[in-house]
């Protein structure tokens, strides 16, 4: 298990770092750049601009830049943040909170009622019930997420008024009945996407164990069919699964981006946008890194929960 650890751990490093320089190079590279907000400003010379490159570094080589800034990030500085002057991870943390919030709930939602819909579909393989649920995912995966959130705030907000149009909060409330009001609508509509996902796959995967011999022969000894159900075809089923789910990280990461937008919900999705539109470039490379530690963490932790449950995997 430890070689295993090591040995993921080493690749994760490996790509944290590829991740960080391109993303460092594109941004350096960029037309406009962080200097651009500067040559807005009314009676800004060129010689005042250069002066400001100078003092912040930018008029170095990319690499050389990179490196400077790898090496602060390493012992926890990740930087400043040009559009208010706080420290990028503040600003980060001060977000976190929401994007995991609505990434955590529409996971639950996408898991629980995608799993169930394909475990279903698939004891019931050409029936109405999968037919209906077919043509749903087809539809859920051909329409983009936002016109789903712009649909849902026509219908439940404006029109019946169920539900609050956007923000996670309303301002001098707080209360926990509040949150989850305004929580439904963006988490519902991110999970869309990701329950038309995995219904197919749950499907798929629970076909392949329908047809298994350990199914017949459980079913020959005459076991009930729930005990069936849930013992022999749902584990199995399920383990795939897991896989699955650190694959979706960055779906859903994406997915949050384009939602927290149309929701204006306070998420790193949309600081991600507003740090790009002031050019506010160590919180935008303070955001791909953190988004990519998720993603390589979610990944990590799957694989090691397949290789514990699953003992034809060895992990030495």
């Amino acid at each position: 298990m430890a070689r295993y650890l090591l040995s993921r751990l080493g690749q994760s490093l490996i790509l944290l770092f590829i991740v960080s320089f391109i993303g460092f190079a594109v941004l350096t590279l960029a037309p406009g750049g962080p200097l651009s907000q500067f040559a807005l400003s009314p009676g800004m010379t060129q010689e005042q601009i250069d002066k400001i490159a100078s003092q912040m570094g930018l008029d170095r080589p990319v690499v050389v830049q990179y490196f400077d800034w790898l090496s602060h990030l390493l012992i926890g500085d990740w930087g400043t943040s040009y559009r208010d002057g706080q420290s990028v991870l503040h600003v980060i943390g001060s977000h976190l909170f929401a994007t995991l919030l609505l990434m955590g709930t529409a996971t639950v939602i996408s898991v629980t009622l995608g799993s169930s819909i394909g475990i279903y579909s698939a004891l019931r393989r050409g029936g109405a019930f999968d037919y209906t649920m077919t043509v749903f995912a087809m539809v859920a995966l051909s329409i983009p997420t936002f016109w789903f959130g712009l649909i849902a705030i026509y219908i439940f907000s404006l029109n019946l008024g169920w539900l609050p149009a956007g923000n996670m909060y309303t301002v001098g409330d707080g209360s926990v009945l509040d949150y989850i009001s305004h929580l439904i609508m963006p988490a519902t509509v991110l999970a869309l996407v990701d329950v038309a996902i995995w219904s197919r796959y749950m499907r798929t995967s629970t076909l392949n164990v329908v047809n298994q011999d350990f199914v017949r022969t459980a079913k020959a000894k005459g076991l009930t069919g729930r005990r069936v159900l849930f013992k022999h075809i749902v584990g199995n089923s399920l383990v795939p699964m897991i896989t699955l789910a650190g694959l979706q990280l960055p779906m859903v990461l994406g997915g949050a981006l384009v939602t927290e937008t149309v929701f204006t919900w306070p998420g790193m999705g949309r600081l991600f946008l507003d740090s790009l539109g002031y050019s506010d470039y160590p919180v935008v490379m303070g955001l791909l890194m953190a988004s990519a530690m998720l993603v390589l963490v979610g990944n990590l932790l799957a694989d090691i929960t397949v290789a514990l449950i699953d003992p034809r995997i060895r992990l030495d």
